[in-house]
């Protein structure tokens, strides 16, 4: 452990500048360095540890409950590619009316839909009623872990 003006001195003597790394140790980490460079450098970790984040983005896909199934064919065939892509997927059924009387009705629709995406899906949340509206959040699956491939044998020539 060096005395601050002992540093600081080294740091004035090589031309440089006295950089607290680690404030939260016992003692502080200081380094003798370029300031700027420190920061340059800092900002560039940082840069490269956001490109690694995933961004998960929810999709959501809105019905009522008398939406025909044709049109519920067209619905679940976009949640099912944004769920390949890696999103989420919210599916929200909106009541009108007095179509909040009979919210089996929904319940049922969303059912249908969980029960198609089954393969590459799983809920995440459950159907749940929150004013006029229900709504079920369904998770992507994460892909197999590729096996790497066995070697098929060498197939021996008869000569």
């Amino acid at each position: 452990m060096i005395p601050i003006e002992t540093a600081l001195r080294i740091a004035r003597e090589a031309d440089l500048d006295l950089v607290e790394v680690s404030g939260n140790a016992d003692p502080p980490v200081c380094r003798v360095m370029d300031f700027g460079k420190f920061l340059y450098e800092r900002t560039k970790k940082d840069r490269e540890a956001r490109k690694a984040q995933t961004k998960i983005e929810i999709k959501e896909i809105r019905l009522r409950p008398k939406t025909n199934e044709h049109h519920r064919g067209f619905k679940t065939r976009d949640a099912r590619r944004w769920l390949l892509e890696g999103m989420k997927v919210r599916v929200t059924i909106r009541f009108r009316g007095r179509e909040i009387d009979y919210p089996e009705l929904a319940l049922e629709d969303l059912r249908e839909i969980a029960q198609e995406l089954v393969d590459i899906a799983t809920i995440e949340q459950a159907p749940i009623i929150e004013g006029r509206t229900m709504t079920m959040v369904l998770n992507p699956m994460r892909p197999p872990k590729k096996k790497p491939a066995a070697e098929e044998p060498q197939k021996e020539t008869a000569e």
